[in-house]
């Protein structure tokens, strides 16, 4: 099980950090991801960080200011949100799976809200 928390409401310009914990079995050996939905639009893939924690993806919208991290102790894994933009504004959802790229994910949290106002 995986649950994303850290979602909420925050100005343009404003950071958040999202974080999401699995329970219930290990995903170390597991690439962990993160998409994102808004209102109206597909799901998005955002970022994702392999099993071992030294390749990761962005999609170009958020290079720069978005960072992926992993903690395997916590089973946990984490998106830095920095430089947020309104249109950041969407349900953020964290996934692993065995692969890096957007295709590749099995295994799908409840998703938390990232409102961005202008």
């Amino acid at each position: 099980q995986l649950q994303a928390s850290g979602g909420g409401l925050v100005q343009a310009g404003g950071s958040l950090r999202l974080s999401c914990a699995a329970s219930g079995r290990s995903f170390s050996s597991y690439a962990m991801g993160w998409f994102r939905q808004a209102p109206g639009k597909e799901r998005e893939f955002v970022a994702g960080i392999n099993w071992t924690g030294g390749s990761t993806y962005y999609v170009e919208s958020v290079k720069g200011r978005f960072t992926i991290s992993r903690e395997y102790a916590k089973n946990s894994v984490y998106l830095q949100m920095n430089s947020l933009k309104p249109e950041d504004t969407a349900v953020y959802y964290c996934a692993a799976g065995h692969g890096l790229g957007p295709d590749f994910y099995d295994y799908w949290g409840q998703g938390t809200l990232v409102t961005v106002s202008s």
